[in-house]
């Protein structure tokens, strides 16, 4: 099929899709009969035509031309520039499968023509990998790598058509059949892709079939209407039915295999099928882009078998973990942004906004005590993180947390990368006199201004026509010194050395996040929505053959984890631990060692845990009842941009500085 794939090279997008470069879709198939149903005329083609006979008379040469006119008009209705956002046009969704039983029952099985395949445990031929990592897996792996590698096709796709009415039939595909196929095409490139799973003659409705193969769904309405007026039963645009694999044996004389006669004609208009073939190439692109879920890591049995032979263990920590202690997360409905923007905010983030710290350091700390964490606390998920150090497993622990909490659990300081900083230190902003964070807890715990004794008399020298109270109502943004100098509000301040909006992220993390996703050979991720970078970009730069898992109260829908475990997070772990046969080292392991957790697999690789008979609903009313009082927001001062004069703004509600005596008596240098 050179010439039904010759659209694709001459578009602009072909040079910017895929690794296998400008050939990326050019599989080597060769159609029969009138190509010209299919593509667009090359400009060999075009010299071919007109210099074939010397002969050719004007009535020719003006059918020629109108014919290549025919022919810009169907590629101008289908122009690149318009597919820039087709793959927004796709709703990427779980085909559906039409087995009972559990996926493991029906690995190996063989849809009816659909290509689909088992998959091995030896190691594949590579030579075409996709050039993210993947192509070399099954090669260099060890063995436990190479047993998800996909295998090839029993044979290409072949769609039947009904005897009477002759209109097509899609095979059924299964989860199994999506996910190898995705796997494959990562795996050995655009092109083998391509001459594996398509035969060699085919029409648009083969181009289709593999996009809805790879787990797209076309919402073009025009698109689907063309496609439903010559598919058997085709009635909505959300899934086209397909024959069940047993009636090809049961009804042989109902339904014929159909290939291409070297006289069709495509069931479709041209520029529909030159869609089409744009929109294979745009999905074949967005899954070369994203990761692969693994196919045969998706129970929580691999996860626990995984768990007790991996040695480079990954877990990266978000607030879930910390919410069972009473810290609020950040971007649940019951979040800490949540309530903060029940007071007015204009950005809830602004109080991690380094530039407004620098400005006015009074708008953190009117709210710096919900997010204090408590002391010498932690809980079992983070006694859980210990246990997998102590087996020595964990590679590293990336928290998202600035609660210090890990220490406390006892992760050691080597094994942890604190990605947004902690409370665990504070420093001052203009000298960067560094303290233990917790010597400033009763200022914050107190609403009050912590400063630096260093700078005090300095800030009192600058600030000597204004109080720090009147500061911090807002009076003046800044004052001058005496070489006309901008003084910020902040001079002298101390800060907590937790990352704020602005800031880079500790040397530590780069310095090894680019080691650690090479050695890795296990991802958890536990307790985080993975909404802030650069961090949320570990998920994808770990690579595709090591197995990712998801351990949150909420599915995490813009990454692709082999397995998520949707519960409380302490269940969770305790449900792992009891699996593996391994102790928490907690005051409550006792309690939850004997406990009894239901795991239902509500689709493949997602399970939701809960205790037996209790459901997540009651649970989270439950959680509701304890949560600390620390969390209401009657104790939070009015925004610091309210002027001073306010109605009904009392002096008493602003942050306080300490004296120079008191912070000198309390604190000392590290």
């Amino acid at each position: 099929m050179t010439e039904y794939y010759g659209t694709l090279q001459k578009r602009p997008l072909e040079q910017e899709s895929v690794a296998e470069g400008n050939g990326g879709l050019e599989s080597g198939k060769k159609a029969r009969g009138d190509s010209d149903v299919f593509a667009a005329r090359s400009p060999e083609n075009e010299d071919v035509d007109v210099d074939a006979d010397a002969d050719v008379d004007a009535d020719a040469d003006a059918d020629a031309d109108a014919e290549e006119d025919a022919q810009k008009d169907i590629l101008e209705e289908t122009k690149a520039d318009e597919l820039d956002e087709v793959v927004d046009e796709y709703e990427e969704k779980e085909v559906s499968s039409n087995f009972n039983g559990t996926a493991s029952d029906h690995v190996g099985i063989t849809s009816s023509n659909t290509g689909s395949t088992a998959l091995a445990a030896s190691s594949a031929d590579t030579n075409s990998g996709s050039g993210n990592g993947t192509g070399t897996m099954a090669t260099n792996g060890t063995l436990s790598d190479r047993q998800y590698a996909p295998q090839k096709p029993e044979h290409p796709i072949k769609l039947e058509r009904r005897s009477v009415s002759r209109k097509y039939v899609f095979p059924v595909i299964s989860k199994e059949d999506s996910l190898n196929a995705r796997s494959y095409l990562k795996q050995f490139g655009s092109a083998r892709f391509l001459d594996d799973y398509l035969p060699e003659d085919l029409n648009s409705l083969y181009v289709y079939h593999m996009i809805k193969l790879l787990g797209f769904q076309i919402k073009d309405k025009e698109l689907m209407l063309a496609i439903q007026e010559v598919v058997h039963n085709a009635d909505n645009d959300d899934s086209l039915p397909q024959k069940n694999s047993s009636e090809t044996k049961n009804v042989s004389d109902t339904y014929t295999a159909t290939y291409p006669s070297p006289s069709f004609e495509d069931p479709l208009e041209k520029k529909h099928a030159v869609r089409l073939i744009k929109d294979l190439q745009k999905a074949m692109n967005k899954v070369l882009s994203t990761r692969i879920r693994l196919t045969n890591f998706h129970t929580i049995d691999d996860f626990v078998a995984k768990l007790k032979t991996a040695k480079k263990i990954i877990v990266l920590t978000g607030a879930g973990i910390s919410t069972s202690l009473g810290i609020p997360d950040f971007r649940s409905s019951e979040g800490f942004y949540s309530k903060l923007g029940d007071l007015g905010l204009n950005d809830p983030q602004d109080v991690f906004s380094l530039e407004v710290f620098t400005e006015d350091p009074s708008v953190f700390y009117n709210i710096a005590h919900m997010v204090l964490p408590p002391e010498n606390m932690y809980s079992p998920l983070h006694s859980f993180i210990k246990m997998i150090q102590d087996k020595d497993k964990l590679l590293r622990n990336y928290t998202q947390n600035i609660d210090n909490l890990e220490s406390y659990a006892g992760v050691e300081p080597e094994k942890m990368v604190q990605c947004h900083g902690s409370f665990a230190t504070a420093s001052c902003v203009t000298c960067h006199w560094k303290i233990q964070g917790e010597r400033i807890f009763p200022n914050i715990r107190n609403l009050q201004l912590p400063i630096c004794p260093y700078c005090y008399s300095k800030r009192l020298e600058f600030f000597k026509t204004k109080t720090d109270e009147e500061l911090a109502d807002g009076e003046d943004d800044d004052m001058d010194d005496h070489h006309g100098r901008s003084v910020p509000k902040s001079f002298g301040v101390l800060k907590p050395d937790i990352t704020f909006f602005g800031e880079a992220l500790p040397s530590k993390f780069h310095r090894l996040i680019r080691e650690d996703v090479l050695q890795c050979d296990l991802l958890i991720c536990i307790g985080t929505s993975l909404k802030v970078a650069p961090v949320s970009e570990i998920v994808n730069m770990i690579p595709a053959h090591v197995p990712q898992v998801l351990i949150n109260k909420d599915p995490v829908k813009h990454a692709e984890f082999d397995l998520s475990l949707l519960g409380l997070c302490d269940d969770v772990a305790a449900l792992v631990a009891q699996k593996c046969g391994w102790d928490i080292p907690h005051d409550n392991w006792n309690k939850l060692k004997n406990k009894v957790f239901d795991s239902e697999e509500v689709e493949r690789g997602v399970y939701k845990v809960h205790p037996l008979n209790e459901s997540p609903a009651e649970l989270e009313a439950e959680e509701e009842k304890h949560l600390p009082l620390q969390q209401s927001t009657a104790a939070l001062t009015p925004p610091v941009s309210l002027s001073a004069d306010s109605p009904g703004r009392s002096s008493s509600s602003s942050p306080q500085p300490p004296t120079q005596t008191d912070i000198a008596n309390n604190q000392t240098s590290t």
